[in-house]
This record gives C-alpha cells, structure tokens and sequence, in this order.
C-alpha cells in the first residue's frame, strides 16, 4: 500500500485500526480517511492540490481515481459506495450516495445526499443533483426520486464493505505457493 507525501502533506486517518487500504492502492498528498473506510485494489487518491477527504464508513472499489483540481477538494460523505472504475474529480458527494461502476464526475460537481449515480454515467463540470435522486445517462439526466426502501439499500451496500474491510484486514495474506 504506497502512501506517498507531497510537500510535507500525507494521509491522515481518525481511527487507523478501522481502515482497509489495499496494498496496491496508491495515496498520494492530502488524503483523510475517517473511521471505517475502505480504499481497494488499485485505486489512486492523488490529493496533490487539493484535499480529498472521505467521511466515515464510505468505501473507495477497486480501479477508482480520485483526483482534485486547483480551489476544487473532493469530499465523499459518511456511508457513501464509490464503485469500480468510478472517476471522480474536484467534486463533491453527499452521504449515503451509491456512485456506480465507471461513472464520471466532473470538477465542481455536487451530489445531493442519498442518490444513485447509475453505471457509465457522465456528470459533467459544475452540474449539482438533488437529494434522493436516481441519475444515469450521458449526459446525465435526474430519472427519479429514490423511495425509502432504495435509500436503505444504499446503507446496507455500505455496510457490506465495511465487513468486507474487516475481514481483508484481518486475514489477507500474501501466498508464497500457489499450492492451496
């Protein structure tokens, strides 16, 4: 798990004994996990002008950039999935948001508390969302108010990782055999 300091700034972290940071992800500069965040198999958090702070019990999938632009941080809220391939840049995502596999979200973009980001979509530059919304499309188009059942379904993604986190942290292994 490469974790580099730039300029003096590196990764702080609240309570490291709950987080899982994959060992080939890469933290660079301004970066601050909170208490039971997960950061997986190669992403890169490149807080090089910004900070990127990500708030308790959210988890960062595997393949994921995050990146922050001149005046523009990333914040990521509590309880919020960040899924595979997602990229996110200067940006900003309310609390228990699912953002799925391979979505972009451009610099100065704001996601309103519990929504959906579907797969593949494009928030472009400066675009704010509403709370409880479902949003996919290229460009990306508000479909939907979320219902109640959907926004939980949100937190209990969150929760999975958070188990998840537990139980790499605990028992990932480096193999020195391929023998099982």
């Amino acid at each position: 798990m490469p974790v580099y300091f730039l300029e003096n700034y590196g990764l702080k972290v609240t309570s490291e004994d709950s987080i899982f940071i994959a060992p080939s992800a890469d933290l660079i500069g301004k970066v601050v996990l909170r208490a039971f965040t997960s950061v997986w198999f190669g992403a890169v958090l490149r807080g090089d002008n910004e900070p990127i702070i990500i708030e308790e019990g959210s988890n960062i999938q595997d393949l994921t950039v995050i990146h922050t632009d001149i005046g523009m941080p990333v914040t990521i809220g509590k309880d919020c999935t960040i899924g595979h391939r997602v990229l996110l840049h200067g940006c900003s995502i309310g609390d228990n948001c699912l953002i799925g596999m391979g979505a972009i979200i451009m610099s100065g973009a704001e996601i309103g508390k519990n929504s959906v980001i579907g797969a593949g979509t494009l928030i472009t530059e400066g675009k704010k969302t509403p709370p409880q919304s479902l949003i996919f499309g290229n460009p990306a188009i508000c479909r939907r108010s979320l219902k109640d059942e959907e926004i939980a379904a949100i937190r209990r993604s969150s929760l999975i990782y958070q188990e998840n986190a537990r139980r790499f942290k605990a028992g990932l292994k480096v193999a020195t055999s391929t023998a099982m």
